[in-house]
């Protein structure tokens, strides 16, 4: 089955079981740690209101829930939150939304947009319709945490060619970086089928971004290179980490 590129491709690969099995050994214990040392550095107020942005199956949500947090996680993908409602509260709850679009104004103390869940798309107009409701959707000097790749790194390190064997299946992956996006092309079989999706992420520099948030209402607060908010570096740090705040 070849991915009908008349639709998105994010709109297709995250609604599928698929994408949910080649990515299920995820570090979920550094993920917590990230966010456990975002929230003690942002010093939010007590029961803060926070949307996480592109929240998948919800697994960020539910530990910003746990920490004390009201949260709404959406997403684009209705399965991952068909899945992420199992876990639905008073204080935290899930909904199917594209981040384009504004979901609620001036309602957020946070927005939290993680773990490179940012330059899905093709055009710099849909990067910054993303930050325009992200400006729309805080509250006045709210904030927005945006963890993104460190392109640097990952173009100056991508692994051309690689195959991972996840629950019987053989997840055959390509890389590549064409000056504009970096692709990452999965091919497997199972069950008699063949399967080909396709990843593709803007190569979105430091530069680029201080571009978009100057153009969309952001003042940068703080920029950090990994999960522990050490400072960043081009050529070494693995993640490009921003905190900015609504003007």
């Amino acid at each position: 089955m070849v991915k009908d590129d008349k639709k998105e491709w994010f709109a297709e690969w995250f609604d599928t079981s698929y994408y949910h099995i080649l990515y299920k050994h995820r570090d979920l214990k550094e993920a917590e740690r990230f966010i456990s040392n975002l929230l003690g550095f942002l010093d939010l107020p007590e029961n803060a209101n926070c949307l996480d942005l592109a929240c998948g199956k919800g697994r960020h949500s539910v530990y910003l829930n746990k920490l004390g947090l009201k949260v709404t996680g959406v997403d684009l993908s209705s399965n991952s939150i068909g899945s992420a409602k199992e876990f639905e509260n008073e204080s935290l709850k899930f909904d199917v939304h594209d981040m384009r679009e504004v979901y609620k104004s001036n309602e957020y103390d946070a927005i939290f947009n993680l773990f490179t869940s940012f330059g899905y798309f093709d055009s710099d107009e849909d990067n910054l319709n993303v930050l325009r409701s992200i400006n729309k959707m805080l509250k006045p000097e709210g904030i927005v945490v945006i963890d993104f790749m460190n392109v640097h790194k990952t173009i100056n390190n991508l692994v051309e060619s690689e195959s991972k064997e996840i629950d019987g299946i053989t997840f055959n992956i390509k890389r590549s970086f064409d000056g504009d996006h970096i692709y990452k092309n999965i091919s497997f079989e199972d069950k008699g089928h063949a399967y080909s999706f396709q990843e593709r992420v803007q190569g979105i520099t430091k530069e680029k971004f201080l571009d978009l948030f100057e153009a969309t209402g952001f003042t940068v607060k703080n920029i950090f290179g990994n999960f522990s908010l050490d400072a960043f570096d081009e050529n070494n740090s693995d993640r490009l980490i921003f905190i900015c705040e609504k003007k």
